[in-house]
């Protein structure tokens, strides 16, 4: 899509158009313009109108109101709210729980008979995050499976309307339970530190609906990327063994394997949805007002020599996987933090760990958002 311009037009579900725009300086130019909003309750008219109705596959995407869509002074008074959650500290502090979590995973994967292949993705790169998100928000284990499902479902932009109609109503009754399982019993949690907060000043700080869809969006977000991450960086260095030599032998480092695969596959390909709130010039290329955008992260990592090739030594590691601007990512810093214990740990593990099946037969999560594998099976022994 990079290829074609500086925009590119294309069809979502619905047959709803938006401009994808992937080209790395244009983008990060969009994301910092004032003149671009994620606030459809403002600035997409036919979201306004009502054309856009319920059962729509993005529905959730662009009908929340978080600091995922809000603009100007409601975004800052959202994601005031947000930030204590991810300090550098409280993140710093969740380095023994993630480092246990991973040792429990590794000892289940020891336990996997030789010769039949473990999948990565469903027993390694999804427990991790999840159980750690789920940990700070104060999610009870029963919720935890059906939560998970119905974030797997946000994502799948495949669903038939029926589907994703059902599917947000559910994960709506997911979150109005926590809200009422914290109220009545609050922890020391970040769920709990939103409902005070909601408490406080009659409400005005948040309203029970921004409450909600707050804790839609850390949880969901706050997990499904870094499965990607995790499942991308394993999924890179099994292909490119002489890659992971370098990292053996010094050469690079982990942080290096970690925003290498960041760039070479964005944990999110394409985010939707951004809107014009004027006609906007982008060369040659009209935006007009009110015309939905898409953030193509994956095209934005693909610049320079040898964009498409993995490389852990390469000089210029610019990506956009944690977005750009006001809007940047909170929860980078954890998702790092992640990976940057979860990859070393497996490959010291599992030594002569090697993909189950060749590369070209592994098949993508079903999403033009989520960009990683359905599965990603692998031998783990010699």
């Amino acid at each position: 899509m990079a290829q074609h311009g500086p925009a590119t037009r294309v069809e979502l579900p619905g047959q709803v158009v938006a401009w994808s725009v992937g080209r790395i300086d244009l983008l990060k130019r969009l994301l910092t313009d004032p003149r671009v909003s994620k606030d459809s309750h403002q600035h997409w008219p036919a979201f306004v109108s009502g054309e856009i109705p319920p059962d729509w596959q993005l529905f959730t995407w662009v009908a929340v109101t978080n600091m995922f869509t809000a603009y100007g002074d409601d975004h800052r008074r959202l994601r005031k709210l947000v930030a204590p959650a991810f300090t550098a500290r409280r993140t710093a502090a969740l380095r023994p729980r993630i480092e246990e979590i991973t040792a429990g995973l590794l000892d289940r994967l020891a336990a996997v008979p030789d010769g039949e292949p473990a999948d990565l993705r469903e027993e390694y790169a999804y427990p991790i995050p999840i159980q750690v998100i789920c940990d700070l928000f104060g999610v009870p284990d029963h919720q935890r499976d059906p939560l998970r499902r119905a974030v797997d479902g946000v994502f799948a932009t495949t669903n038939t309307p029926e589907q994703a109609l059902a599917n947000y109503n559910l994960i709506y009754q997911i979150l109005r339970e926590l809200v009422e399982i914290k109220r009545a019993e609050p922890g020391d949690d970040m769920a709990s530190v939103l409902i005070a907060a909601r408490n406080e000043d009659d409400g005005t700080r948040l309203s029970e609906d921004e409450l909600v869809d707050t804790l839609l969006l850390v949880i969901s977000a706050g997990h499904e990327t870094t499965v990607n991450l995790i499942d991308n960086a394993i999924h890179a260095l099994l292909t490119h063994p002489e890659q992971l030599a370098l990292v053996r032998s010094g050469r690079a480092s982990w942080d290096d394997v970690i925003e290498e695969a960041l760039r070479y596959r964005a944990p999110v390909a394409h985010l939707p949805l951004r809107y014009a709130v004027e006609d906007i010039e982008l060369e040659g290329v009209r935006i007009a007002k009110g015309e939905p955008i898409l953030a193509n992260y994956q095209a934005a990592g693909h610049h320079g020599e040898r964009a498409d090739a993995f490389d852990v030594t390469r000089a210029d590691k610019e990506h956009l996987a944690f977005g750009h601007g006001v809007h940047f990512c909170l929860g980078a810093p954890l998702a790092r933090l992640e990976a940057a214990i979860a990859l070393p740990a497996l490959f010291e593990r599992f030594p002569d760990a090697r993909l189950a099946v060749p590369a070209e037969e592994l098949e993508t999560v079903q999403s033009f958002i989520s960009n990683g594998h359905r599965a990603l099976p692998v031998l783990l022994g010699g």
